[in-house]
């Protein structure tokens, strides 16, 4: 159980950094946004989707 949520944390450290990285070189590109809109939304629902599984899973360890 402690393998999942470390690789958990792992998907959630890289993910970060994608969307901190990306965001931004996202909207400083013009005309960027509107193409890359959705997957971004979708990004960051995946993003929230593994703190609430983190934290779930986590609920059971501890």
């Amino acid at each position: 159980m402690t393998i999942i949520i470390q690789l958990l944390v792992l998907a959630l450290i890289i993910l970060s950094t994608v969307l901190v990285i990306g965001i931004p070189v996202t909207l400083a590109s013009p005309g960027k946004w509107e193409k890359s809109k959705n997957l971004i939304y979708t990004t960051i629902g995946i993003w929230v989707g593994i703190i609430i599984v983190t934290g779930i899973i986590n609920s059971f360890i501890a």
